[in-house]
């Protein structure tokens, strides 16, 4: 574990030119809370009572059945030890919205299972976000209405990185994996999202979108996983637009998904929100032989960007006529390491081996190389083409 955290350090540092996100320190003073059987708090909630802004809360691995409530203090780093603890809604939540809604600011939340969250409204969350500046780390929200849900606020940062989200959803199309409201920054990376059950993997109406190095797919008819099957709608959705990169990620669909378009932007207007759209470096796969659009554009006046994409299967490129489309690769079936289980490294091939461009910057100097690529479950690896040619997908050719 310590290898792979110094590894995401390093990618971390290597791609902090495109990631933007908040930094939140702990204060040295800071005090250290114990949870679980024999310790000084018998439930997270407890200790988040007691804690002052600036503490950690140490979580044993247990099992906590009903533990919702409200964190309002700010400045928290919650974290599970010994393991990871498993939060269970049993049936309850914080004020009909979530198993913890997150009020206090510069909350830290790392290696935490949340399931279960089930409310009224049929929007209940694991992590109902109301502050300013979150960040989710090394944790697993699966059967859940969503899975994260956030409101409105434009001051605030959502970091959420190496976590699995599996399974969420009501099962009407309005509840998530990942629902993000108009906050200032999502940062997206290192996850693995599947299964939603009839909502998105992803979606956000951030005004500024990073989605790097992650997997979005879902289990082919019986197969076992995680978590259920789901019947995903889109991969990715930005129904408002908003600065975007999408880089080095994974988006399957499956043959069962609810909608044929695998990323969908500014699908409902792009009003007040800029229209800049970058997909680099990614790897679709669609499993419909029917239908399918890997991106679609609506609402967007400026051309996007895609750069050095492989688009496998069946489906139109993107919807906007006039996109920027350098250097893709596209075919019906695209040899894989193994397709079957989910390897989508490419096998030798002329036209993916050396045939990227070199994608250059975007608005405001950011970089649109591919620093990593997906790593599963939920980590990731340094891209081996540093500095060099670029091959065309997520992954170089081993």
């Amino acid at each position: 574990m310590q290898a792979i955290r110094t590894n995401l350090t390093r990618i971390t540092a290597a791609v902090s030119a495109l990631l933007v996100g908040a930094a939140i320190a702990t204060p040295v003073s800071a005090a250290t809370l114990s949870v679980g059987a024999g310790k000084t708090y018998a439930t997270p909630c407890k200790a988040f009572v007691a804690a002052k802004a600036g503490d950690v809360i140490d979580i044993h691995a247990a099992t906590y059945t009903g533990d919702v409530c409200e964190i309002t203090k700010n400045d928290l780093t919650i974290r599970g030890v010994n393991g990871r603890p498993k939060i269970n809604a049993g049936g309850k939540s914080s004020q009909g919205k979530a198993i913890w809604v997150v009020s206090g600011s510069n909350i830290v939340i790392d290696n935490v299972e949340m399931y279960g969250a089930k409310v009224v409204d049929k929007n209940g969350a694991a992590l109902r976000l109301q502050g300013t500046n979150f960040t989710l780390r090394n944790s697993f929200l699966h059967d859940n209405e969503n899975g994260i849900l956030s409101g409105v606020n434009l001051a605030s940062t959502v970091i959420l990185e190496n976590n699995e989200f599996g399974r969420n959803g009501y099962g009407d199309g309005y509840s998530h994996n990942v629902y993000i409201g108009k906050v200032g920054k999502l940062t997206f990376r290192y996850n693995y999202s599947h299964d939603a059950n009839v909502g998105h993997s992803l979606k956000t109406r951030a005004l500024y979108n990073t989605i790097a190095y992650n997997r979005f797919s879902s289990l082919r008819a019986g197969e076992t996983g995680s978590t259920g099957a789901g019947k995903p709608s889109y991969e990715v959705n930005v129904p408002n637009g908003g600065t975007t990169f999408i880089i080095g990620n994974i988006i399957m669909q499956p043959a069962s998904a609810n909608n044929p378009a695998m990323v969908s932007y500014g699908e409902e207007g792009t009003s007040g929100y800029a229209t800049d759209l970058y997909v680099v470096n990614n790897t679709f796969v669609n499993d419909d032989s029917v239908r399918g659009t890997f991106v679609t554009v609506r609402n967007a006046a400026t051309p996007a960007k895609l750069i050095n994409n492989i688009f496998s299967g069946f489906g139109t490129v993107t919807t906007q006529t006039n996109a920027i489309k350098t250097t893709n690769y596209q075919a019906l079936s695209v040899g894989f390491v193994n397709r079957a289980a989910y390897d989508l490294r490419p096998l030798v091939n002329s036209l993916i081996v050396n045939a990227g461009s070199a994608p250059g910057y975007a608005t405001g100097n950011v970089t649109l190389s591919a620093a990593a690529s997906y790593k599963h479950t939920a980590t990731a690896a340094l891209r081996s083409n540093l500095g060099t040619k670029v091959d065309i997908g997520a992954y170089e050719v081993q």
